[in-house]
């Protein structure tokens, strides 16, 4: 069987680095520079994939398409490609809540395309065993496999459509969700005049936190992608009958740092609570 000719919607930092996953396994990915930006187009010549113009054209000569947006832009994205009516494999692998994944598989299958499920935990994958992809939904498996060889693991789970952008959801309301929560809590014993005494005090009984509390600053330029997805995780809690307030919080903490999107260099981290107390 010929391999198949995949299409990156759209190659952001993760989706550059998972279409050079696959260009690395021999595959044909393709993306499609109209409408995009020149930062974009850099990524994608960078990750080896073959710029084929417009959505159409992409889609047109695609057997799989692989949405990697960001979660506000995920249900919209696979609404144009359902009105392409395209019928191939259409894998999202956005950070949504299965509400919305189920939005968008009947999109997608409205439009004639089958559906994978996919939610990927880790940083842009640079070298195996940093970061995985699970993939859920009849086909999982035959998505996993194209990735076999490459920096990023595919996992395909025995469970329907849904679960892997679950299993993502939880993943991310922790580990984003304390990221907010720390440096939340920075500010205010800044505000209080405390910081320098809370920090002797983590060194002493959570000797890790420190660190960790100043991961805020070092993520900024990422915040405002995160703010969708803790909006995202809270519609989820929400669903599920349990308290969704905190992660809209954290949704606010990481607004207020959306000035820092494409930013050369991270704020210091004083810089960045100070954008936290405004």
């Amino acid at each position: 069987m010929p391999s198949p000719t995949l299409a990156l919607l759209h190659p952001g930092a993760m989706g550059a680095a998972i279409g050079a996953c696959l260009v690395s396994t021999g595959h044909r990915v393709l993306w499609c520079s109209a409408g995009r930006s020149a930062a974009t187009a850099a990524r994608a010549r960078q990750a080896g994939l073959e710029d084929a113009g417009s959505l159409a054209d992409a889609l047109r000569a695609a057997d799989i398409a692989i949405s990697v947006c960001p979660p506000d832009n995920a249900l919209d994205l696979a609404r144009e490609v359902a009105r392409h009516r395209y019928g191939g494999v259409f894998v999202d692998a956005n950070a949504v809540s299965p509400a919305t994944l189920r939005q968008i598989e009947e999109a997608v299958r409205a439009g004639g395309a089958r559906f994978v499920d996919g939610g990927i935990i880790g940083q842009p994958p640079r070298a195996a065993g940093s970061t995985r992809l699970y993939l859920a939904g009849d086909g999982a498996s035959d998505i996993a496999a194209l990735f076999e060889g490459s920096a990023l693991e595919a996992i395909a789970l025995d469970s329907p459509a849904g679960s892997a952008s679950a299993l993502k959801i939880c993943y991310a309301a922790w580990s984003k969700g304390a990221t907010a929560l720390l440096a939340g809590i920075r500010a205010l014993a800044r505000h209080e005049g405390v910081e320098p005494a809370l920090l002797a005090e983590w060194q002493r009984s959570s000797p890790q936190t420190p660190a960790r509390s100043e991961e805020v600053a070092q993520k900024a330029e990422k915040a405002w992608r995160w703010v969708g997805e803790m909006e995202e995780i809270a519609s989820t809690f929400h669903a599920a009958g349990l308290p969704s307030g905190f992660h809209l919080a954290a949704a606010d903490i990481f607004r207020r740092l959306d000035v820092y999107k494409d930013a050369p260099r991270p704020p210091a981290m004083d810089e960045a609570l100070d954008r936290l107390r405004r």
